[in-house]
């Protein structure tokens, strides 16, 4: 665990990574996602009728498992730091913190306070790219449908 007090400085280096690795994280998902719905798209065939919903079910249940790696990420910075009590769930508390809930129920250590505004802004960003490319696979996918299967 890291027990200093490394102050704003630490804080800051702290949150960074975390959001780096989640960014990284996000970026292969994103790249996959694009992939995977455009390959789709060229090889519909005779599935015509199954491919918008089944390319918006892959995509958005994808984007959810890699918030749900993110989340992790952050659980994992938040044992190293010792950020909560160990009877705390600290994915529990990454959640809160990456969704922008903020139950309050859990108050990190004063030293590390800065680590729970950082993860949410991480969640946002991450989650507004998100939006950004569901609506994107949708409007693609939705140019691919023929009419009359819409």
């Amino acid at each position: 665990m890291i027990e200093e007090d490394f102050g704003l400085l630490g804080q800051l280096i702290a949150g960074g990574a975390a959001s780096a690795c989640t960014i990284a994280v996000h970026a292969m998902v994103m790249t996959t996602v694009i992939w995977a719905a455009q390959t789709a798209a060229r090889d519909l065939d005779g599935r015509r009728a199954f491919f918008l919903p089944g390319i918006m079910t892959v995509t958005v249940l994808s984007l959810m498992t890699a918030h749900t790696a993110e989340v992790l990420v952050w659980a994992f910075v938040y044992k190293l730091v010792d950020l909560t009590p160990d009877t705390t769930s600290r994915v529990y508390f990454a959640f809160v913190n990456y969704t922008t809930l903020g139950y309050g129920d859990i108050i990190p250590v004063r030293r590390w306070q800065l680590l729970g505004p950082i993860t949410a802004m991480n969640g946002v960003l991450l989650f507004g790219w998100s939006t950004a490319v569901i609506f994107e696979v949708l409007r693609k996918a939705y140019e691919r449908t023929p009419a009359q299967t819409r």
